[in-house]
């Protein structure tokens, strides 16, 4: 017998009393079905219910068990769940869930509920590595239908989840909020690291303590999407994110439009996650018959902290994600600090001489080379008008390509394919294929609007301007592909429903790209949008690399690359050398050579000694990219909190390192005081230290040693000192196997 005593308050404690027994005797004796979703390390745990809802019930690092994970429910102690949904695996709104839904609809006969039940599940071995989880959801009383889908990659520790949406009632349903994933991760505190920026300022980090409530990441941008805030995070377990201890999960939208993260710590201390397209002015009417699919969500758990959860991000983008992703890349040289707009066929030519002499694979042509009527000299006229420029280009682009072929060089070309200048003869002759609302002034983002890729005559009008440059130009070898304009004013005169736009226009997109890699599989084009602006692993099914910023600056591209490298391995990091910052040459070329590596200076003007050095570098670089791009990376030594960086790339066969260090304070006598503890060799191993990249006639203590190789146990329990200070800038190292 159990004595509840009376008196003041005691209505409230039969209340606790009551539900807590009732959520013991319900987790007691219901016998749920199991559905483990895992990768090597790591589960997500389903359970359906004997009422056939579907709860997330564990989330965190794989048991050697699977039964096991019906026991973990068992030692919960927390506060009850009056709604008893608070964990649901795909949350709805209009019934009894009271926290953030993942879906929310408005049925054919006005009808806001929605409750979805367990119908069946399937699993299928896709590969050997992949295994993917499906789930069919239903409403009890709609005939509306959710299947939820898991792909898990094994080895790598990466889970992909998508929502399927389908109806069949008498009419259209709205869908007014569609996730693509729901999780729910049990635990005391947890920690965010999002980014935010601007031009030129991408990839600026924030660590804050989630509190109770709801913390949103989302952008409402249209295109250039990422602009303000990129769609990738890191949130960890009990305490900040840390390099190689802890609990954490990276985390990121593969969509290339708006995008929607909310991060909601309930009433039991418990963080709901739910992830998809922004449902901002776009509520989606489904059509009896019809299927909405959403984009994929992608995460990976790691109880080693950030460093082990990046790597398993880098190696599944490299094999499943990244065109290419294992393959090789083209080193180049750009035009554009070179000439800006005001160049002619002969300047080109002359430029291919140059980019012969660096040594590097290919020329890129920038900005400026197209329109007529409208010419392009700037940025306010020309975008749209795809026809080269006759006074810069008498003989046309296959005259300079031509030229580029004769010389053993490589040709690639700039474009900006879906925007409009008011000032060009597209916008004369097709009004209605630009986003505007007709009643309303237009208002411009770096002076131009955005084509409507909703429109399939617009999507043919841009594959149109690719697919003329490679028939033309049957050699062209890389696309440089630019998107600077966000949406204003948004309206299509294409479609009839205009709170679908946004999603429409980046399908529409997808269409177009996938035409291009259709006909065209093979050839390199990076994702270029004023910056990082767009980059997302959507979009990078169809682009060998992304452009990180627009700022070049080597001191500030240390730390940009250093958040980038998180969630994108260095080969689709295009890292190019200019003019921008005050640092000299080597250093530069130091820390272009931790990504893809290309220069956007004017070679013509570089001393002898800057050109024999950026010639030795290429061919250094050539010696280490494939570490550099295929390689393990291990971050060393932060340089945001420390007057040095250190970060460094392993072969997977554990033969051969590169390690990079920079000096990022000019504060006196800054640098290296203690040694730094190399990660990811083999301990029983012997390495020699060598010190690379040296500037013309410069000599190295570290090479001058005669005994120079340490063991891979002693590299990284005493470390070793890349000697970095005021005279030693930038430091590169080879670490080689030997017997």
């Amino acid at each position: 017998m159990i004595n509840i005593p009376s008196g003041k308050g005691t209505k409230l404690r039969m209340f606790v009393f009551l539900s807590v027994l009732i959520s013991i005797f319900f987790y007691s004796t219901t016998k749920a079905q199991v559905i483990p979703i895992e990768t090597d390390s790591s589960a997500m745990v389903l359970f359906v219910t004997k009422n056939k809802e579907v709860r997330l019930r564990y989330f965190g690092q794989k048991l050697n068990d699977v039964k096991e994970y019906e026991q973990f429910t068992g030692q919960l102690h927390q506060a009850s769940d009056p709604s008893g949904v608070a964990d649901a695996v795909y949350s709805s709104a209009g019934s009894r869930n009271f926290f953030e839904p993942a879906i929310s609809v408005i049925h054919a006969d006005g009808n806001t509920s929605l409750a979805l039940r367990y119908v069946s599940s399937d699993v299928k071995r896709i590969s050997a590595d992949i295994e993917e989880t499906q789930l069919l959801l239903k409403d009890p009383v709609y005939d509306f239908n959710v299947k939820l889908v898991f792909r898990a990659y094994r080895k790598d520790n990466v889970v992909e989840q998508w929502s399927e949406i389908t109806q069949n009632e008498n009419g259209a349903v709205r869908l007014n909020k569609f996730a693509s994933a729901n999780l729910y991760w049990y635990g005391s505190s947890f920690w965010l690291k999002q980014y935010h920026g601007d031009w030129a300022r991408e990839m600026q980090p924030e660590v804050t303590k989630l509190s109770h409530g709801i913390k949103t990441l989302d952008t409402k941008l249209g295109t250039r999407a990422d602009l303000f805030q990129p769609p990738v995070f890191i949130i960890s377990a009990d305490h900040k994110p840390m390099e190689d201890q802890g609990e954490v999960m990276l985390g990121s939208i593969e969509w290339s439009g708006n995008y929607r993260v909310d991060l909601e710590v309930d009433n039991r201390n418990n963080l709901r996650i739910i992830a998809g397209m922004n449902n901002a002015s776009s509520s989606y009417e489904l059509q009896p018959g019809k299927t909405f699919r959403t984009p994929r969500f992608l995460y990976t758990l790691s109880q080693q902290g950030t460093g082990q959860a990046s790597r398993n991000l880098q190696s599944w983008a490299r094999k499943y994600r990244i065109l290419d992703g294992e393959g090789g890349r083209l080193t180049l040289l750009n035009n554009w600090e070179s000439t800006y707009f005001d160049f002619n066929e002969e300047k080109l030519k002359n430029l291919l001489g140059d980019t012969k002499k660096l040594g590097v694979d290919l020329f890129l042509l920038d900005d400026g080379w197209f329109a007529n009527k409208y010419p392009r000299n700037d940025d306010h006229a020309g975008l749209g008008d795809w026809q080269p420029n006759r006074k810069k280009l008498p003989n046309g682009i296959q005259a300079v390509v031509k030229d580029a072929d004769k010389k053993g060089v490589k040709f690639g070309i700039w474009i900006e394919p879906e925007m409009v200048n008011p000032k060009s003869e597209l916008y004369e002759k097709h009004p209605d294929w630009v986003i505007k609302q007709p009643d309303r002034p237009e208002y411009y983002f770096r002076n131009q609007l955005v084509l409507d890729l909703s429109n399939p005559k617009v999507q043919d009008f841009v594959f149109g301007i690719v697919d003329s440059l490679f028939i033309k130009n049957p050699s062209l070898a890389y696309i440089k592909w630019d998107c600077n304009s966000v949406i204003y004013n948004a309206y299509s005169a294409h479609l009839n429903h205009q709170s679908e736009l946004y999603i429409a226009y980046v399908r529409g997109l997808y269409k177009v790209l996938e035409r291009i890699r259709a006909k065209y599989p093979q050839v390199p084009m990076m994702l270029c949008s004023g910056g990082g602006g767009r980059v997302d692993y959507a979009a990078l099914k169809y682009f060998t690399e992304f452009w990180p910023s627009d700022n070049t600056d080597p001191l500030e591209r240390v730390f940009m690359q250093w958040e980038y490298s998180y969630f994108y391995p260095a080969i689709s990091m295009a890292a190019h050398v200019t003019n921008w910052g005050r640092q000299p040459i080597k250093y530069k070329v130091d820390v272009a050579m931790m990504g893809k590596l290309g220069f956007d200076i004017p070679v013509s003007k570089l001393k002898p000694e800057e050109l024999s050095f950026c010639q030795q570098a290429v061919q250094q670089y050539n010696k280490v990219k494939d570490v550099i791009w295929h390689g393990d990376q291990y971050r060393l030594i932060s340089p945001w909190n420390h007057d040095f960086a250190s970060l460094m790339y392993v072969d997977r066969k554990k033969d051969k390192a590169v390690i990079f260090s920079y000096l990022v304070s000019n504060r006196y006598d800054a640098g290296s005081e203690l040694p730094v503890k190399f990660k990811g060799l083999n301990p029983d191993q012997r390495y020699k230290i060598e010190e690379v990249n040296l500037y013309n006639g410069a000599k190295s203590s570290i090479n001058d040693k005669k005994d120079n190789t340490y063991s891979g146990s002693f590299l990284m329990k005493a470390g070793f000192n890349p000697v970095v200070n005021s005279r030693r800038a930038s430091v590169v190292l080879v670490a080689t196997a030997v017997n």
